[in-house]
C-alpha cells in the first residue's frame, strides 16, 4: 500500500470520527432557543468590546465575521427557518466534514477512482443543502396550517379585552410548535423593547408565508389608521382556513404529477451512479466514441431530464 493509499484512508478516518463528534455534540449541545435565536437582533446593539467579552470562542468569532457578509447573512437566515439550532460557523463545518467524509467512502466503494471521489464530493456538498430545504418546507407546510387556529385564538383573545401582545403570548402558550415558538420569539423581543413592527418584520423573514405577510400587512394598517383588529382577523381567518383547505385539494390532485416528475428525473441519476459503483467498465465503454462525443451526449441527456421535469413541475404548480 503506497503512502498516498495510506493518507487517503487516514485523513478519511479522522473526517468519519470528527463527523461523529459533530453529530454528538449538536444533538447533546442543551442552549436556550431565546438566546440563539435573539443573539443575531441582540448583538446590534452591543458594543465590539461586550461582545468579545461574552463570546470569546473561536466559533462566536467565525460565526460573528460570517454573518456580516450576504452569504453568512443568508445562511443564518435559512438555518432559522428550518430552525436548526445550528450556528454559521457550524453549518460551514458540517458541509465540509460532510463533503470530506462521504467523498472518501466513495472514493473506496467507487474503486478509488478519480470520478468516484468527485460523486461523493458532490453528494457530501448538496446533503446539508437538501436537509435544510426540506426542514423548511415542512415547517413552513404545518405553520400555514395553524395560521387559522392562531388567528381564532387572537381574535377571541381581543373580544376578551386582551390586548395584540397579550393575545401573541397566548398563542405562544396554547399552540403547539412550530407557531407557538415563533410567537414566543415576537413576545420576547417587544419585551426586551423592539418594535412590534420590526419583531413582526422578523418573524416574516424567518416564516416566508404569504397568508403570514397578509396578516402582518393588516395588524400594522390597523396600528396605523386604527379600526377593529378582531373583525380584519376574523375576515382574514376565514380567507386563510380556505385558501388551506384550497390547497390541500390542488396538492391532492396535482401530487402524481409531482411524484411523477420527481422520480422519473431521479432515476437517471440514480442509475447511472449505480452501474458507475456496480460495473464501472460498462459506463467507461461509452466513452470509446471520444471525450467530445461522450460530453455532448451527456449535456443532451440533462437538458432533457432538466426540460421534463421543469414543465411537469409548473403542469403542477397551480396558484390558490
Amino acid at each position: 500500500m503506497d503512502t498516498f493509499t495510506l493518507i487517503i484512508i487516514g485523513g478519511g478516518g479522522a473526517v468519519i470520527v470528527l463527523l461523529v463528534i459533530g453529530i454528538v455534540v449538536s444533538a447533546s449541545s442543551e442552549r436556550s432557543i431565546v438566546e440563539e435565536r435573539l443573539g443575531q437582533y441582540l448583538d446590534e446593539g452591543k458594543s465590539t468590546a461586550d461582545l468579545k467579552a461574552e463570546r470569546a470562542d473561536l466559533t462566536e468569532w467565525v460565526t460573528r465575521r460570517v454573518e456580516k457578509t450576504s452569504f453568512g447573512d443568508r445562511i443564518a437566515r435559512d438555518l432559522a427557518r428550518a430552525d436548526l439550532k445550528l450556528k454559521v460557523a457550524e453549518y460551514m463545518a458540517l458541509i465540509v466534514i460532510s463533503t470530506l467524509g462521504i467523498g472518501f467512502i466513495a472514493w473506496l466503494l467507487g474503486g478509488r477512482h478519480w470520478l468516484s471521489l468527485l460523486i461523493g464530493f458532490v453528494a457530501g456538498f448538496l446533503a446539508p443543502r437538501f436537509y435544510i430545504r426540506r426542514q423548511q418546507g415542512i415547517r413552513l407546510n404545518k405553520f400555514n396550517e395553524q395560521l387559522s387556529d392562531m388567528l381564532n385564538l387572537m381574535v377571541n383573545g381581543l373580544r376578551a379585552g386582551y390586548s395584540t401582545m397579550q393575545a401573541m403570548e397566548a398563542v405562544s402558550k396554547e399552540l403547539p410548535p412550530p407557531i407557538s415558538d415563533e410567537f414566543h420569539r415576537v413576545v420576547q423581543e417587544m419585551q426586551i423593547g423592539i418594535p412590534m413592527e420590526t419583531a413582526l418584520a422578523n418573524l416574516l423573514r424567518r416564516i416566508p408565508s404569504d397568508d403570514l405577510d397578509f396578516v402582518i400587512t393588516a395588524i400594522n394598517v390597523q396600528r396605523e389608521v386604527g379600526g377593529n383588529l378582531s373583525e380584519i382577523l376574523d375576515t382574514i381567518s376565514f380567507t386563510i382556513r380556505e385558501r388551506v383547505r384550497i390547497k390541500g385539494e390542488v396538492r391532492v390532485l396535482t401530487s402524481q404529477v409531482r411524484y411523477s416528475g420527481s422520480f422519473l428525473s431521479l432515476i437517471p441519476i440514480f442509475l447511472t451512479v449505480a452501474l458507475w459503483f456496480l460495473n464501472p467498465q460498462y459506463l467507461m465503454s461509452f466513452n470509446r466514441a471520444g471525450p467530445f462525443c461522450t460530453a455532448i451526449v451527456a449535456v443532451i441527456v440533462v437538458l432533457l431530464i432538466s426540460s421534463g421535469y421543469f414543465i411537469m413541475m409548473k403542469i403542477a404548480d397551480i396558484e390558490v
